[in-house]
C-alpha cells in the first residue's frame, strides 16, 4: 500500500517536471517568435545551385574531371593570364596597389565550384547548408577540422569577419556582390547564418559560399585596407613562398592542408610549387619560354600564335603548342562608346561609328583568321539572341514596344560584314547616310551639328599593341568625315580616366557568368551609369534595359533566365552602345612537355593549375 507521504511527493515531482516542460515550451515559442519571418531553414544540402540542379550526389568521391590518383610533386612555372607586369601587394581584394597573381589559392571558401556545371558549389569549409524557406537567407554548418596555415582553428567568427571586411573595406566590385547581405552572424563556432534583403537574392547563397575566408587573427595586426607584401595566413591549399616584387612570386603546397582529402579536392592542387613570372616586354617573355626559363604560357596574340610557334623545341615535341576548348561565354568585348557625351547620344551616330570597323580585313590581316566576330553580349553561350524573338521573348518585350527600336522585334541586330578590303565603300556610304539622318551636316570635309560642334572621336588606350587594330578604323572614320585620333596613356592614367569617364571610346572585355545576375547592374544598369569606377563605361541609362536586368536576376528557372537574357541582348544590340570585337572559344597554350593531365577537361575552366600534374618520366626525357 502506497503511503500518503509518498503519494504527495510523487505529485510534487510531477508538477515540478511539468513546470520545467512548460517553461521550456514557452521559452522555445518566445525564441521562435523573435526569428525573422521565414528564417527557419529547410533541408540540409551538400551543395547549392541557382536552380537546384546538382550533378553530384551527397556521397560523391571526387569531381568527374579530376584524377584522384594524380601524383603530387614538381613545380609549375608560368606567365599568369591577367597580363600584369608587376606586383606590390598580397591583397587581391582592395583597390590600393597591384596584387600578385595566384592569390586566390591562399584562401578556402565555404563551398567550391564544380567546373562541369554552370553554377553549382559543393561543401568545403562548410559540410552542408540550409536555405531559408523564405529565400531570404542561408545557414552554413562548418567542419570542425578546418584550420589555418598557422594551425589555429577556422571558425564561424572568421567567416563573419571576412564577409563584414569585404562589405566595408574591399574594392567596389566585391562590395557590390555582397550589397544585399543584411546580416551575417555566428550562431556558434560551427554555424554561420546569413540574412538577405531586397528581392534580388536568388544567387546570394552561392555568392557568399564562394567568398574567401580570412584569418581574423592576422588582420588584427595588419590593417586589411593597407597594401602590403606581408604574406597573409592561408586557409587554402597553398601558402606564399619566395618572391621578389615585380619579378616572381611562388606558392608552396601545404602538406598540412586540412582539406586535401575531401571529395571536392581529390586529384586537385598537385604541384608542390606554383611560380608566376613577370615580364615587362612580351617579346622577352616569349624568348624566355623558348629558353625554358619557365614552363607554360597562354598566347593571346593571334599573329604570334600563327607565326612564332614553330621553333625547334616544338618541332622536337619538347614544347607542346596546344588548343584547349573553352565553353564559357565568349566575353562582352568591344569598343564602348561614351554616350554621356551629347555627340554620341543618337544611336545612328553610334551605328555609323561601328561601320568604320572592318572585322573581316582585321581578322584576315592581323589575326590570321583565328577569331570569330562577336555578335551578342552573351557570345558563345545559349543566352545569345538568335533570329527573331520567340513568343516568350515577345512577352517580355511587348510592354515596352513604344520605347524600343523596331529592329528589336525583328532579327537580332548583327554587325555588318564587309568585303574584306579594309575600306568597304558600301559601309562608308551607309555611315554617311546615318549621320545625315541623325541631323549632322557635312561641311568642309567634316560633320557639324546644329550647335556647330564638330564630330570627333578620341580612342583611349594604354596598350601599344592595340594600335594596330585602332589605326585602320581611324583611317575609315576620317574617310567618312569624322575627326578621329588615338590617345595612348600609361596604365595608371588610363584607369583614372576610366573611373571618371573621361574618354570618347575605349576597348573593354566583360567576362559573363553562365548564370548572369546582379553584376549586370554594374555593367549596363542606370544606377551605375554615373557611379565613379563603375563598369558601365557606355553610360547606359535605359529603363527597358533596367527592367530586363530585373527579369534576368529574378528568373526562377534556367529556361526563364535564357529567355530574359535573349530579350536583354536584343535591346542592347539594337541601341549600338558598342562596336563588337571578336572572340575565340579556345585557349592557346604552349608548355614544356613535362606534365600530364586527366583525359576529361572541365567544361568551364582551363583546369591547368588545379588538375595537371608533374610527370617525372616526361621530364626525364627533357
Amino acid at each position: 500500500m502506497i503511503k500518503k507521504s509518498h503519494y504527495i511527493g510523487f505529485v510534487h515531482w510531477c508538477f515540478a517536471k511539468l513546470s520545467v516542460f512548460l517553461f521550456c515550451l514557452m521559452l522555445g515559442l518566445m525564441i521562435f517568435s523573435t526569428l525573422p519571418k521565414g528564417a527557419i531553414a529547410g533541408e540540409a544540402l551538400h551543395g547549392l545551385s541557382t536552380f537546384k540542379d546538382l550533378k553530384y550526389k551527397a556521397d560523391f568521391k571526387h569531381f568527374e574531371y579530376a584524377n584522384p590518383d594524380a601524383p603530387k610533386g614538381g613545380k609549375l612555372s608560368m606567365i599568369g593570364t591577367e597580363a600584369r607586369i608587376t606586383f606590390d601587394s598580397f591583397n587581391l581584394f582592395i583597390r590600393k596597389g597591384d596584387p600578385a597573381q595566384g592569390l586566390l589559392y591562399l584562401f578556402d571558401s565555404l563551398m567550391v565550384r564544380a567546373y562541369d556545371e554552370p553554377d553549382a558549389v559543393y561543401g568545403l569549409v562548410a559540410h552542408s547548408a540550409e536555405l531559408h524557406k523564405d529565400n531570404k537567407g542561408v545557414t552554413f554548418y562548418l567542419r570542425e577540422e578546418a584550420k589555418f596555415s598557422d594551425d589555429t582553428p577556422l571558425r564561424a567568427s572568421d567567416v563573419v569577419f571576412s564577409i563584414k571586411t569585404i562589405q566595408t573595406k574591399a574594392s567596389p566590385l566585391y562590395k557590390l556582390s555582397l550589397r544585399d547581405v543584411e546580416l551575417v552572424e555566428a550562431i556558434d563556432p560551427f554555424t554561420v547564418r546569413f540574412r538577405f534583403k531586397g528581392n534580388q537574392t536568388r544567387d546570394l547563397p552561392q555568392r557568399v559560399a564562394e567568398m574567401p575566408i580570412f584569418s581574423e587573427k592576422f588582420y588584427t595586426t595588419l590593417p586589411f585596407e593597407k597594401g602590403s607584401l606581408v604574406p597573409p595566413i592561408a586557409s587554402g591549399p597553398y601558402k606564399i613562398g619566395k618572391f621578389k616584387a615585380g619579378q616572381y612570386v611562388t606558392y608552396l603546397r601545404r602538406d598540412d592542408y586540412w582539406a586535401k582529402n575531401l571529395p571536392v579536392n581529390k586529384g586537385r592542387f598537385n604541384f608542390d610549387e606554383l611560380r608566376y613570372e613577370y615580364f615587362t616586354d612580351r617579346s622577352a617573355e616569349f624568348e624566355a619560354l623558348k629558353a625554358g626559363v619557365f614552363d607554360l604560357r597562354e598566347e593571346f596574340t593571334s599573329k604570334d600564335w600563327a607565326t612564332k610557334y614553330d621553333f625547334d623545341a616544338i618541332k622536337k615535341s619538347k614544347v607542346i603548342a596546344d588548343t584547349l576548348p573553352d565553353d564559357r561565354p565568349g566575353g562582352t568585348q568591344g569598343f564602348f562608346i561614351n554616350i554621356r557625351k551629347n555627340k554620341f547620344k543618337d544611336p545612328r551616330v553610334r551605328q555609323a561609328i561601328g561601320l568604320a570597323f572592318d572585322f573581316e580585313w582585321t581578322n584576315k590581316n592581323l589575326f590570321y583568321g583565328l577569331y570569330k566576330r562577336t555578335v551578342g553580349y552573351f557570345e558563345n553561350s545559349p543566352m545569345k539572341a538568335v533570329g527573331k524573338p520567340s513568343k516568350a521573348e515577345l512577352a517580355l518585350l511587348e510592354p515596352f514596344r513604344d520605347q524600343l527600336p523596331v529592329s528589336v522585334f525583328e532579327t537580332a541586330a548583327l554587325p555588318p560584314i564587309s568585303n574584306g578590303s579594309g575600306q568597304d565603300r558600301k559601309m562608308i556610304r551607309r555611315a554617311k547616310k546615318l549621320l545625315q539622318d541623325a541631323g549632322w551636316v557635312y561641311k568642309n570635309r567634316q560633320w557639324v551639328n546644329k550647335e556647330k560642334e564638330v564630330l570627333s572621336i578620341e580612342f583611349l588606350t594604354f596598350s601599344p599593341s592595340f594600335s594596330r587594330v585602332i589605326l585602320p578604323m581611324i583611317r575609315n572614320l576620317k574617310t567618312i568625315g569624322i575627326k578621329a585620333s588615338l590617345r595612348q596613356v600609361d596604365p595608371a592614367q588610363y584607369q583614372e580616366r576610366l573611373k571618371s569617364f573621361d574618354f570618347d571610346v575605349t576597348a573593354r572585355r566583360y567576362v559573363m557568368r553562365l548564370t548572369p545576375g546582379v553584376e549586370l547592374w554594374n555593367m549596363f544598369g542606370s544606377r551605375s551609369a554615373n557611379a565613379q569606377a563603375s563598369y558601365n563605361l557606355a553610360g547606359i541609362q535605359n529603363p527597358v534595359v533596367d527592367a530586363l536586368i530585373e527579369k534576368v536576376i529574378n528568373a526562377k528557372t534556367r529556361k526563364d533566365l535564357i529567355t530574359a537574357c535573349h530579350a536583354l541582348d536584343r535591346v542592347l544590340r539594337a541601341n549600338f552602345y558598342w562596336v563588337p570585337h571578336w572572340y575565340k572559344a579556345a585557349h592557346n597554350v604552349a608548355y614544356w612537355n613535362k606534365f600530364s593531365r586527366p583525359p576529361l577537361k572541365p567544361k568551364y575552366e582551363r583546369g591547368i593549375i588545379d588538375l595537371w600534374w608533374y610527370d617525372n618520366a616526361k621530364a626525364g626525357k627533357l
